[in-house]
């Protein structure tokens, strides 16, 4: 079932007749009674993420009358296989639009990372493919952070100036007592593209928030810079942590918070990566 998500994307839908629902509260409740009606006749319901702007260049693309619904059936059955999708399993829609929001989030940010990595081409001095390059030295040192980490539950920012837009990817690992780190792999994936963008092509940042039990929570940070790692000073994680963004005006630091220098990343950190 393809599922719209806010408000502008339901006004944007209004104008076509066969749309006829009056407004979005109705439709969302709407869709709720069809999914609990679904799910007492045993019928199993997926949602994806209904885009008007994508359906209208759909209709277009393949000769469809974006008012019919048989049009919108299709491209829904479209998004089923090519979109980010959640299974309905009885949850209140209010507590499924956020994930699924970000699901399209992180699928978006991927699909965009990953196809900057592919336009950056083979290096002219070596023939090495940038994109590729860059990736698996992302990889490599993302598994040198983890390793690095006190034990516990880190959280990870990794932000990249592109345009038009900052891309933001986050990771959450729970790294055991003999250093085994546990994360989801899409996750994982989304955010090392785009670290791999922001070593390979653009200005970044990630930071690093560690959290283990009976002890202050550590932050630290580095700079994307020339293919590698620059760590952050502790004054600068502080600056970075305890500035609003948009004022500029300093607030106050957290308790139990340690803002630091990052940990060495050790004798088996990876090499400078591509520098042609």
């Amino acid at each position: 079932m393809g599922l719209l998500t806010d408000d502008h994307d339901f006004r944007a839908m209004r104008h076509y007749r066969s749309f006829v629902f009056a407004d979005f509260p109705a439709y969302l409740s709407g869709v709720e009674d069809l999914l609990r009606v679904r799910a007492s006749q045993g019928a199993h319901t997926v949602l994806a993420l209904f885009d008007p702007e994508e359906y209208a260049d759909f209709c277009a693309d393949s000769g469809l009358d974006p008012d019919r619904p048989s049009s919108r059936a299709r491209f829904t059955g479209e998004l089923a296989v090519t979109g980010p999708t959640v299974p309905y399993n009885g949850e209140p829609l209010a507590d499924l639009l956020p994930t699924l929001i970000k699901k399209a989030f992180r699928q978006a940010t991927w699909e965009y990372a990953s196809m900057s990595l592919a336009r950056l081409g083979t290096c002219t001095t070596c023939g090495k493919d940038i994109g590729q390059e860059a990736f698996a030295r992302a990889r490599d040192l993302l598994a040198r952070i983890l390793d690095t980490a006190r034990p516990g539950r880190q959280h990870l920012t990794c932000s990249v100036s592109a345009s038009p837009e900052t891309l933001v990817a986050v990771l959450h690992a729970d790294t055991d007592a003999d250093g085994t780190a546990r994360l989801d792999d899409a996750e994982a994936l989304e955010f090392t593209a785009v670290l791999a963008l922001g070593l390979a092509a653009l200005p970044g940042r990630l930071a690093m928030r560690a959290s283990t039990r009976g002890a202050a929570d550590r932050v630290y940070g580095w700079r994307l810079r020339a293919g590698d790692l620059d760590p952050l000073t502790a004054g600068e994680v502080f600056d970075a942590c305890c500035t609003d963004i948009d004022s500029g005006d300093p607030i106050p630091p957290e308790s139990s918070v340690d803002y630091c220098v990052p940990p060495d990343l050790g004798p088996n950190c990876p090499p400078p990566g591509h520098r042609h």
